[in-house]
């Protein structure tokens, strides 16, 4: 869980992959891409889409649809990403190019900023069996200050008889992300365990505060 150009929800990165194989199918040729490559992630867009449906259903949702489906995501998430490493890093791309696979255009110009100051925290939604829908709340300072450049979410996950966090520093895992809403897919054993996040701004090694503690029960 990082900073990424891939989508966090699986069906995000589902629509990316579809949108890949259209555009793809019309350029490979101009862009220098195997024509096989349009074809493996059509076949492993497919798959993922198959996989996701199992796991959307009690009677076919089971440890084994659920791990199957991981599986085959991880191995979609691959691929796009030695295509892009591959083919899209290197002109004959232009950014129109990037914008119409979903990418984002390197920016060349570099914009200083100072070190963050503001104060986040989260609110979380639910989205579906062991997933955490999060969408980042100001709590104090500037949302559009540009040293705001992303977001550190500190999280651990407690069952009861266990002793929760005391302040955000006993949290233990963490991802970065610049989205103000994103996805957390908790393991599927930790349904009716209780997650602890707190949040700090980071920009380039910069911290900013720490959010305050708070908690939300996993679905």
């Amino acid at each position: 869980m990082s900073s990424d150009w891939l989508p966090r929800s699986r069906e995000s990165v589902l629509a990316m992959a579809k949108d890949w194989t259209t555009v793809i199918g019309g350029k490979f040729s101009t862009w220098n891409i195997p024509a096989d490559v349009n074809k493996d992630i059509n076949t492993l867009t497919q798959e993922a889409e198959s996989a996701l449906e199992t796991t959307k259903t009690e009677s076919t949702r089971t440890p084994v649809t659920i791990a199957r489906c991981k599986e085959t995501f991880e191995k979609l998430a691959a691929f796009m990403r030695d295509v892009k490493r591959r083919y899209f890093l290197e002109p004959p791309l232009t950014d129109s190019d990037l914008i119409s696979l979903g990418l984002k255009p390197p920016d060349t110009i570099h914009t200083p900023s100072g070190a963050p100051t503001a104060q986040v925290t989260i609110e979380t939604y639910l989205v579906g069996r062991h997933e955490l829908g999060i969408k980042i709340v100001y709590v104090t300072g500037n949302p559009h200050d540009p040293a705001n450049k992303g977001y550190r979410v500190w999280y651990s996950v407690v069952e009861g008889g266990q002793t929760p966090p005391a302040e955000p520093q006993d949290l233990r895992e963490s991802f970065y992300t610049k989205s103000k809403k994103d996805l957390i897919d908790f393991d599927f054993g930790d349904s009716g365990k209780t997650a602890y996040f707190a949040v700090q701004i980071e920009n380039e090694g910069r911290k900013g505060p720490w959010g305050p503690l708070i908690s939300a029960l996993i679905p």
